[in-house]
């Protein structure tokens, strides 16, 4: 008998094992929210992006002046201080102090609009990081749904399952009643129990991919990996499908990749312009102050400093560039050439993959219709047969072949409104507008 402490520690322990196998119902678009919230891809691209926006600010930084100060203390000690020159020799001092401070100021006024293509690049630059975002969040929505249909369908199943198992015991213990009465063979009720056994057996299977996809879920979410996710039911599938034209059309306008490569193709012109930019005249302005004082302290005393000012412009060419710069000006060419080329061939992949998943969704949705069909007239057998049996007028064998049939024809319609959602969702996805 267990002490009071013990009672205690056993209550403790059931309520840990309870807490650490929680349960949590989600809708899709709750599981979409969650899996965005917490997507460390996200956030990877996240910081790509202010990488982007650093080296665009940095662009920017580089068309403001430049300037700098320095300032020098020198002392010089002569110990030959004199120069003769007959007459009239020079003497200078046994030592001299020098203090030298200048500061200089230049800003470039011209340089064939290479800073202004450098930020043109940048930016663009910036704006095909975000469009790897919206491309990501595109990913990961995806694979949301496709875990929480799979998951889904292995629950559908599971339901079936158990209403299989319900019906088939009723049928051995009916069949056990017949054999007692002597109406059936002792093999009738072994085939019974067979098909039962048959049904465990893939209710095992059910529950353990249950668990792997219900894992992968949390990982997904960034639940805790002991969570058990139930389903709060699934949105409404779409009843009508537009033209594949408009599926098409809208692919090519708002697919991040599509949009990438316009805008790589947008930086490949300003690299172009930028290389051009070379052979250009440059002109710059500056402007400079100078403290020259010969005393020991730093200080300005009165006569012994003088402050210079200057101002200038630098006007210059390197004409070299004419020979030295078409062969970049060539690769550039090249580049954006190759951008072009990579858009075209990125289109018709896009559109085969529009095509097909349109092909996919209206296959899906037309398999609904016929298993819809199919469970009708399996079930229809299936109560034939049912009754045959009870008449004493039909097998066991043929019992358990319309039990069967309707069994499989159940979990077929299941799984195949499953992948009729999966199908549209993966349609929608194909276009760029999941995340819309």
């Amino acid at each position: 008998m267990l002490s009071r402490y013990g009672w205690m520690f056993a209550a403790v322990l059931l309520y840990s094992n309870v807490a650490s196998a929680q349960e949590r119902a989600l809708t899709l678009q709750e599981a979409i929210k969650l899996g965005l919230d917490n997507s460390k891809t996200l956030k990877l691209s996240q910081s790509r992006i202010d990488q982007a926006v650093s080296e665009y600010n940095q662009a920017k930084d580089r068309a403001l002046p430049t300037g700098s100060v320095s300032f020098m203390y020198s002392r010089a000690q002569i110990p030959a201080n004199h120069l003769n020159f007959g007459e009239n020799g020079i003497f200078l001092p046994k030592s001299a102090n020098a203090n030298l401070g200048i500061a200089n100021v230049s800003e470039t006024l011209f340089a064939g609009g290479k800073l202004r293509y450098a930020k043109e690049s940048t930016d663009l630059l910036v704006k095909v990081a975000r469009l790897d975002v919206d491309n990501d969040k595109d990913q990961i929505t995806f694979a949301i749904i496709n875990e929480y249909y799979n998951l889904y369908k292995v629950l559908q199943s599971q339901k079936v399952v158990q209403q299989n198992l319900s019906s088939v015991d009723q049928q051995i213990h009916q069949a056990q009643r017949f054999f007692d009465q002597g109406l059936v063979t002792k093999n009738d009720v072994l085939r019974f129990q067979l098909q039962r056994s048959n049904i465990e057996l893939n209710g095992i299977d059910l529950e353990s991919n249950r668990k792997v996809i219900n894992y992968n879920l949390n990982i997904l979410l960034g639940l805790p990996e002991s969570t058990t996710i139930t389903l709060a039911g699934l949105p409404a599938a779409a009843t009508t499908v537009a033209p594949l034209q408009n599926y098409l059309d809208t692919a090519i306008a708002a697919r991040p990749d599509i949009k990438q490569l316009g805008l790589r193709t947008e930086v490949a012109e300003s690299n172009i312009k930028s290389v051009r930019a070379d052979r250009s005249v440059r002109l710059a302005a500056t402007a400079g102050a100078y403290y020259v004082d010969i005393a020991a302290n730093p200080f300005p005393t009165t006569g012994n400093y003088i402050t210079p000012l200057t101002f200038g412009a630098t006007l210059s060419w390197n004409f070299s560039t004419l020979w030295t710069n078409k062969n970049k000006e060539a690769e550039a060419h090249i580049q954006r050439d190759q951008t072009v080329i990579n858009k075209n061939i990125a289109i018709d992949n896009v559109k085969n993959e529009v095509n097909t998943s349109y092909q996919n969704y209206l296959a899906a949705v037309n398999k609904i219709n016929l298993l819809q069909t199919s469970i009708n007239q399996a079930t229809e057998n299936n109560r034939l047969q049912e009754s045959r049996y009870e008449n004493n007028t039909g097998t066991a064998t043929d019992r358990v072949d319309a039990r069967t049939l309707l069994y499989q024809a159940q979990i077929n319609l299941e799984i195949a409104k499953a992948d009729a959602g999966l199908a549209y969702y993966n349609l929608i996805k194909s276009t760029g507008t999941l995340n819309k």
